[in-house]
């Protein structure tokens, strides 16, 4: 097998393995579409927007980059570059230092007059963009800890902006099947571009080049956004998206205050499920007689597993729970992240049948996922007033942020530690979800409350508007 990792040789594969990844997406996205027009499966699909459409296009394309090394790289630092899995999960955990700030800039540009949803997506871009190409050249923790404050800069613009986007275009009973349909396109990337980073590290061990293609990726979402997404944000929206007023109102919204705790804690466990986890099946899982755990292109076949069950269910299961509330859709994905924490611990523990319990737990994780992600964005586009949409979503990516701050640190310390306290790791945090749950029940009776303080309100109004109109009558009478 040939094994290289230098920079020439990256810089040698990355063009022929682009041109023919581009060549073989382009095939399947044709293919499926003639499948699906020709079966009428169309009336599967929701009807959106065509924006929302576009977008997905875009995010599929950008996620097809990031899934070359979003599982590979806690490997490749590790056991490649030769760091401690401690210093890797600080360093991945310090693009959300970077995160904060470009939360907070993205929801405020996002709700400004002058930069708007689309601006900010092409500077989110660009910037990740550049992160990618320092990663691909990373020797060393300082290297690498500048290349994930970048990185963490443009995805802190990118979400609050691209989430605003599908708010814009959808109505209210569109968006949790809007937010599945964009996260539908981000796992089908994610799940072949992990397939296919598998494939080139087994055949070459190119680690780099998996980092050149991300960035690539990121210029090919750059132009689908420059030339494809409109403005969506509404004319009327002239209010200063940096004015105080605007966080003030957000910040006193104790509905979605305690929505961040909990988002908070979902983050961090989708943390552990991208950083800590592929390293934990690696180093921890006697799957040998001489106790080394799964191989990278076992590694890979699992999470594209992972992904392909996050594709095959996210829209059916964002239509099984439209008939819930919010908090009882978080409370089921809640339950599912229990269960696959809990197999996750058994992975690692049996004596044999490993790779069943992993194949398990991914698949319970992967619905966990999509149960969480569309329900968590309709929540909050529920809550924002329309002139802070911007605003809602850079809080709630503040709790991403948050999330894998905490997560990868974590994690990387429960794998420096004895293999006794790295299986227990995930035995606390399936008993975790307990708190979760109690929160959960806390934000029902808030929104519950909130309901009935606005049905209160309008009947109020209406009784006023009517009392005026039978007041005028009677005068116009006498």
């Amino acid at each position: 097998m040939l094994r290289v990792d230098n920079y020439e040789s990256s810089v040698f594969i990355v063009p022929n393995l682009l041109q023919n990844l581009l060549s073989y997406d382009v095939s399947i996205l044709k293919a499926s579409m003639n499948f699906f027009q020709k079966n009428n499966f169309s009336s599967l699909l929701p009807s959106l927007n065509s924006q929302v459409w576009i977008l997905a296009s875009g995010r599929f394309l950008s996620n097809v980059g990031t899934g070359f090394t979003l599982f590979y790289a806690p490997i490749f630092f590790v056991n490649q570059v030769g760091l401690s899995a401690t210093a890797v999960g600080w360093a991945l955990g310090s693009a959300s230092i970077s995160g904060v700030v470009g939360r907070i800039l993205g929801g405020a540009f996002s709700d400004s007059q002058f930069w708007g949803r689309r601006r900010t997506l092409l500077l989110s871009a660009a910037i990740a963009a550049i992160a990618c190409f320092v990663l691909a050249i990373t020797p060393d923790f300082t290297t690498l800890v500048i290349g994930n404050l970048l990185l963490g800069l443009g995805q802190g613009l990118y979400w609050p902006a691209t989430e605003a986007v599908v708010a814009d275009v959808t109505s209210t009973d569109q968006r949790r099947e809007a937010y599945a349909v964009t996260r539908l396109a981000d796992n089908l990337g994610l799940g072949m571009g992990i397939v296919f980073g598998g494939v080139l590290i087994g055949t070459t061990g190119a680690y780099r080049a998996l980092f050149i293609l991300d960035g690539l990726s990121f210029l090919i979402f750059l132009a689908v956004v420059y030339f494809a997404i409109a403005e969506t944000r509404p004319q009327e929206n002239q209010t200063g998206a940096f004015a105080p007023g605007s966080w003030q109102i957000a910040l006193s919204d104790r509905s979605l205050l305690v929505f961040a705790i909990v988002n908070i804690i979902f983050t961090t466990y989708i943390a552990q499920l991208h950083s800590t986890l592929p390293l934990y099946l690696k180093n921890f899982v006697p799957v040998s007689s001489g106790g080394q755990g799964f191989t990278e292109t076992t590694i890979s076949i699992l999470f594209g597993w992972h992904m392909a069950m996050a594709i095959v269910t996210q829209l059916p299961v964002a239509r099984a729970l439209k008939r819930f509330t919010h908090p009882q859709a978080l409370t089921i994905s809640a339950l599912m992240w229990t269960l696959g924490f809990f197999c996750i611990w058994i992975t690692g523990t049996v004596a044999s049948g490993q790779i069943t319990w992993a194949i398990l737990a991914l698949s319970l994780l992967a619905i966990a996922t999509v149960a969480y992600t569309p329900s968590a964005s309709a929540l909050i586009t529920d809550l924002a007033p329309p002139a802070q949409i911007g605003i809602y979503f850079s809080i709630n990516s503040l709790c991403w942020a948050g999330g894998y701050f905490i997560g990868p640190p974590l994690g990387g310390w429960a794998l420096d530690q004895s293999a006794a306290i790295a299986d227990s790791f995930w035995l606390g945090s399936a008993l975790s979800v307990a708190i979760v749950v109690g929160i959960l029940q806390y934000l029902r009776r808030l929104l519950g409350s909130r309901e009935q303080e606005r049905a209160g309100s309008s009947g109020g109004t209406r009784r006023t508007r009517k009392t005026r109109k039978t007041r005028k009558t009677r005068g116009t009478g006498e």
